[in-house]
């Protein structure tokens, strides 16, 4: 059920227990960690935290803690699946949910017991009303005709055994009728996979409704939102919204602080809102360097090739930078040109047809030495929890924790330096894959595998760093085609994850289109290659689209055969296809939604097959 006091029903049930925090990797959850350890560290709140990258590791720790704790507190993981179903915990476990998957499963919404969804209520939810998708099991009695009637006359008996006869008919089509309903009606409401308001900014409102809300706290937020925003997990209309309602925080605490002494310590936080410039890092980095690995402009002057360095040189000549100084480091630059340079780079990436160069975005000063940018620190930390250079998940998920607080400074600069050598390996990679044609159309979809070998291969192996390469590699690839129906078609990527056990990743991204009211599908159409195949697969992730899971007790979804072919393209849509792309005249996305399984790679050529012949 949905929390509607996080106070009362939350905060004060848990003050005086002892607790699990199960957090998923990535940014916005370790955010959201840190804004709840703060709290809990207030108020003496024992807890025990323990890092989840996928529902193997959800289940294997729940299993392995279940019998010392009573309350679990789960952060963007086990809000979109049966949660009961998976974990089978015991009737007095209590399981207190803040993620942002949607949609939410509705046994989840309805369970008035163990399951406590810490979700705001101001999202478009649309759960669907309780009477359409539950129903009192009735128990049919079957009254035998002749009870009571040992006077009556045959003609009688017969005319009450023919009315009780068509009353169950009756029931029986009506049952029918409802099941068909709740089929329409859950259809409706999952076909869609996106992602709602941040965990870190739920949080975040907690600590502000119990007047504990900090400035590091209001940082962490601002962190957890700019993390979706990186990662396109959210519309554009939706960040600009929610950095609506930051702003109006940071004004706050900016008020509140403007007079105090500390506002001018060494050790203070000051978080302004600003509009800056869409390049990754470029106040850590040198300006051109920037230039060269962001997605935004190595896409748009085509970097890979001879002609699009030239028209780097020709916009670095428009702004009016000299090479001295744009290939130096940002903080070394002359002052005069630091000062306009933003206005300078967007007045001139105007007429290159860069009109997004300037985005709505936070920076926060530790003392008067350290500024960062929330884009910075989102890349920092997110390279930090992927990096293959740690031992453990466990232990770059520490690392990754540990550089959002401002006491390690040395942890996040390290971050910004693994950040700029995956953005450098990202573009080259992109680079490779383009000029060597490793960009292949398979049909209904682009296809691009990463061989083992090929060079920093090994820091795609995770799903959210080949995811970012995947989105960055099909933006960059329909900037340089020029077969249109290319621009139209989604990828999939693959990338080597353990040469020792011979597996691949598998990542699925919706085309790069500006439509509004896209639907992912390759989820589903992972899981039926796979199953169609005998392929051993793994649906790890805890993106709805790639976590597809069923216990002994459920009944498997309907065969692929069992549907039309407008059901299946879409997405399990029941009705026609939307304009555009695929089988049936096109198939509607979802923006931002992706797909991962994790596949042996001798599977591979099979799948693909599979995949191939499944959505054409």
């Amino acid at each position: 059920m949905f929390v509607s006091d996080f106070r009362k029903e939350f905060y004060e049930v848990v003050q005086s227990q002892r607790v699990l925090l199960f957090v998923a990797s990535d940014v916005d959850a370790l955010c959201a960690c840190k804004i709840l350890q703060a709290l809990f560290q207030c108020d003496h709140v024992q807890y025990t935290l323990v890092p989840v990258s996928g529902w193997q590791e959800l289940e294997t720790a729940f299993l392995e803690h279940k019998e010392q704790f009573r309350y679990f507190i789960l952060i963007n993981c086990g809000a979109n699946v049966d949660l009961l179903d998976i974990l089978q915990p015991d009737e007095e476990a209590v399981f207190f949910v803040c993620d942002t998957h949607r949609p939410v499963n509705v046994v989840n919404v309805y369970s008035d017991t163990q399951i406590r969804l810490l979700i705001k209520q101001d999202d478009d939810l649309e759960v669907p009303a309780y009477e359409d998708i539950f129903r009192d099991e009735e128990e049919d009695e079957e009254h035998s005709g002749n009870e009571g009637d040992e006077g009556s006359e045959p003609s009688e008996k017969r005319t009450r055994l023919e009315e009780e006869i068509a009353a169950q008919t009756l029931k029986r089509r009506q049952r029918r009728e409802w099941e068909a309903r709740r089929r329409d009606v859950l259809f409706d409401y999952e076909q869609y996979e996106y992602h709602g308001t941040s965990a870190a900014m739920v949080m975040f409102d907690l600590a502000w409704l119990m007047s504990k809300d900090l400035s590091d706290m209001l940082w962490w937020a601002i962190v957890g939102l700019t993390d979706q925003w990186v990662q396109d997990k959210i519309t554009q209309v939706k960040y600009v919204t929610d950095v609506g309602v930051l702003q109006r925080h940071v004004s706050r605490h900016s008020h509140r602080h403007e007079d105090e002494a500390h506002a001018l310590s060494v050790d203070c936080a000051r978080i302004s809102f600003e509009y800056d410039l869409r390049l990754a890092l470029y106040q850590h980095w040198s300006l051109h360097d920037s230039l060269c690995n962001t997605c935004y402009t190595a896409a748009r002057f085509k970097l890979w090739s001879l002609h699009g360095q030239k028209r780097l040189q020709e916009f670095l000549a428009d702004v009016g930078l000299p090479l001295k100084q744009v290939k130096q480091k940002f903080q070394s630059m002359d002052v005069s040109l630091k000062e306009n340079l933003r206005e300078m780079i967007e007045e001139s990436a105007n007429k290159f047809g860069m009109k997004d160069m300037r985005v709505q975005t936070f920076s926060v000063h530790f003392g008067f030495k350290h500024k960062f940018l929330a884009s910075d620190v989102v890349f920092a930390t997110m390279s930090l929890m992927e990096s293959p250079e740690h031992g453990s998940g466990t232990d770059s998920f520490t690392q990754a924790l540990d550089s959002l607080s401002r006491g390690n400074l040395d942890k996040l600069y390290h971050g910004l330096e693994l950040a700029k050598r995956q953005l450098r390996a990202t573009q080259q990679t992109i680079a490779s894959c383009l000029c060597t044609n490793l960009v292949v159309s398979q049909g209904p979809f682009l296809y691009c595998a990463l061989m083992e070998g090929t060079p920093d291969v090994a820091l795609f192996s995770k799903p959210a760093s080949l995811s970012l390469l995947s989105r960055h590699l099909l933006k960059s690839f329909v900037c340089s085609t020029k077969n249109r129906r290319c621009k139209l078609l989604p990828l999939v990527m693959a990338a080597p994850l353990s040469a020792e056990q011979g597996t691949v990743t598998m990542v699925g991204i919706p085309p790069e289109t500006d439509s509004s009211d896209r639907k992912n599908f390759f989820g589903r159409a992972f899981e039926k290659a796979a199953e169609g195949t005998n392929s051993r697969a793994l649906h790890n992730h805890f993106d709805l689209s790639a976590s597809w899971r069923r216990s002994p007790q459920q009944q498997p979804p309907p065969p692929i055969s069992d549907l039309r072919p407008e059901v299946v393209l879409a997405g399990w849509q029941d009705t026609p296809a939307s304009p555009g792309w695929g089988l049936q005249g096109g198939a509607a996305w979802l923006p931002h939604a992706q797909a991962v399984i994790e596949l042996k790679a001798e599977d591979r050529s099979k799948f693909l097959d599979a995949l191939v012949t499944l959505l054409s």
